[in-house]
């Protein structure tokens, strides 16, 4: 094993030969440098130069490459056949206004029926307006309603005599 290990040192000794320590490199550097950077200890004290930092507006909103915000659709089908197409664009996360005027109440009813079944498979939500007039919403779009309970409470409390 002493042959291994000395083989192992000459090597190393070989590899490290051509680098001599010199305590004075920091003196030659001084040198060139002149008495205009001021250093102790081979620490600089202050530099020759001054830097100004690059301010940088700071904002924690990122935006997201796909938004292009949210879009509502008013749709007024003339067929059943329609509805397939108003699914799509509820897939494609828009808010659909339903106005229903233009059918019979049989189509009605069956284009209504077919979009609460999509929309509650979308995880959306939907709700009823007026006679011929219902709202869906993807699910990203939080649809909330007053009831007329809550309704009657509030002008109650607000329209007391004084």
């Amino acid at each position: 094993m002493a042959g291994v290990s000395d083989k192992i040192k000459s090597i190393v000794g070989f590899l490290t030969s051509g680098f001599d320590s010199r305590d004075d490199i920091f003196d030659d550097m001084a040198n060139e440098i002149g008495d205009e950077y001021p250093v102790s200890d081979n620490l600089a004290l202050e530099p020759m130069y001054a830097s100004s930092p690059v301010k940088t507006p700071v904002s924690n909103v990122v935006s997201h490459p796909g938004f292009r915000g949210y879009e509502v659709l008013v749709c007024e089908p003339r067929s059943y056949d329609e509805s397939v197409q108003i699914v799509k664009h509820l897939k494609e996360k828009k808010t659909i206004i339903l106005n229903l005027h233009l059918l019979d109440k049989e189509q009605s009813i069956r284009i209504v029926d077919f979009l609460c079944g999509a929309t509650h498979a979308l995880n959306g939500n939907q709700q009823k307006i007026g006679d011929t007039v219902f709202i869906f919403t993807p699910s990203n779009v939080s649809l909330t309603a007053e009831s007329q309970k809550s309704k009657f409470i509030r002008d109650a409390l607000w329209n007391q005599p004084q």
